[in-house]
């Protein structure tokens, strides 16, 4: 589980961020500046990424990102504009508030990486695409078919050890079954 970003981080990181990248939206500069300066608000703002899943949440993007200026979302719907927005973080201050900034190498950028928090709405599924559940089935079947197939070698090998017959014969049968389903 991750740790919570303290609110002194949260208003450090906003105030960096602002005097080293330029908002496509100027409006989204006021956003984060009423952030700094409520700090009781600030508490249950997160940085995510894909906040697109969230059930509120901002996407704000610099001049240097390819994505649009601004997103807010909200219970599935999706608005540019930013006064709604503001209005929303103004009167809903309790709740939970999730932020999503483009610039350039967002995803490697270790001052973002401090604050940036884990997304529980993601979901499970979305980084996974068809071909690689399909190559990770494969790989799991392959790996679990070896270690049958090793499992019966060595209980062949100790039936031969003890010269137990029944055993021998009912595990070389098994073997043999299973050797059947090879996906080699």
């Amino acid at each position: 589980m991750q740790t919570p970003v303290s609110v002194q981080d949260k208003k450090t990181f906003i105030q960096w961020f602002l005097s080293h990248y330029q908002l496509k939206k100027r409006e989204s500069v006021w956003i984060l500046n009423y952030l700094i300066d409520h700090s009781k608000i600030l508490a249950h703002v997160h940085f995510v990424r894909d906040v697109k899943f969230c059930p509120r949440g901002i996407m704000m993007s610099t001049y240097c990102s390819k994505e649009a200026p601004f997103r807010f979302y909200k219970n599935q719907l999706v608005t540019t504009d930013t006064e709604k927005a503001f209005h929303d973080i103004r009167l809903n201050r309790n709740e939970l508030l999730y932020i999503q900034l483009n610039f350039n190498n967002a995803h490697q950028n270790t001052v973002y990486a401090a604050v940036l928090e884990e997304n529980p709405f993601v979901p499970e599924t979305y980084f996974i695409t068809k071909k690689d559940r399909m190559t990770a089935r494969a790989l799991l079947d392959k790996l679990l078919y070896e270690h049958k197939m090793k499992s019966l070698q060595m209980q062949i090998d100790q039936a031969l050890d003890e010269r137990n017959k029944e055993q021998f014969l009912y595990l070389v049968d098994e073997l043999q079954k299973w050797q059947q389903y090879d996906t080699n």
